[in-house]
């Protein structure tokens, strides 16, 4: 019988051309739906809760598709992860209603943005991090960070890259988190523009380097203008941390 199984990957972007399916490109997608095809020998599209760019990793996205099988839900994701490459892991499945959709149910997410802070180069696991030697102002970013939460225009902080009706988003929470020689900005928010999370990161740097001050940041979202917000950051320091809904997912699911 056809069921909906939703499941929450992790996968290692940098291994990937991004999350959907691209010809002539590995995608993270394309490696899901060609594992199922090899255990169920059935043509299965699965639907992510988001796309993530080339480099950019997923500790905890959401997909999901329909499928009919026999094994339960357990058995069906150690079955698919016999299937599926490096770099890619299904963490949990779980059965759902008919109707659930991992994009349209999606109510938020969440995104870290990892940078070490250490004068050497990174040499064990470069590719999850940004590296960033000089010192930082972290009590002038923190500040600045609090700049950017709210209901507002985020057109300051979106590239060009992706259709889209509004640059107005709701971001609940922007964090600094220290943890010795790394620190992580966290970005909540109900939807983010192309590259928005990543110019967010960028922006705060450019605060804590001096370049830039918590006022910068208020003018530059004032005036909608993407010049006047700071860099971009490089995607692999970014990961999907988590994808938010409005019932409770994957709740007592072992993983």
């Amino acid at each position: 019988m056809l069921r909906n199984v939703r499941i929450e990957v992790s996968y290692d972007g940098s291994l990937f051309h991004g999350w959907q399916r691209q010809d002539g490109f590995d995608s993270v997608q394309a490696a899901i739906e060609d594992g199922l095809a090899e255990l169920l020998d059935t043509v299965v599209v699965i639907h992510g809760a988001g796309r993530t760019d080339t480099g950019v990793h997923g500790l905890r996205q959401v997909a999901h598709f329909h499928v009919d099988t026999r094994l339960d839900d357990d058995r069906l994701k150690h079955a698919l992860n016999a299937h599926l490459p490096a770099g890619v892991a299904v963490r949990a499945t779980e059965t759902c209603a008919d109707d659930f959709h991992a994009r349209f149910d999606a109510r938020g997410k969440r995104y870290g943005y990892l940078v070490q802070t250490t004068r050497h180069r990174p040499v064990i696991g470069p590719q999850y991090v940004h590296w960033e030697p000089m010192t930082l102002d972290f009590d002038a970013m923190r500040a600045a960070a609090a700049r950017m939460v709210g209901e507002m225009d985020f057109a300051a902080f979106g590239n060009t890259g992706s259709p889209r009706k509004t640059t107005v988003r709701s971001v609940t929470h922007v964090r600094v988190v220290q943890r010795r020689e790394r620190f992580a900005v966290v970005v909540q928010g109900n939807g983010f523009l192309y590259n928005m999370v990543r110019t967010m990161a960028g922006t705060l740097l450019a605060v804590g380097k001096g370049r830039m001050t918590p006022d910068d940041v208020s003018a530059a979202l004032e005036a909608r203008d993407r010049k006047l917000a700071g860099p971009t950051a490089p995607a692999r320091g970014l990961a999907l941390l988590r994808v938010l809904y409005d019932e409770p997912t994957f709740r007592g699911v072992r993983r």
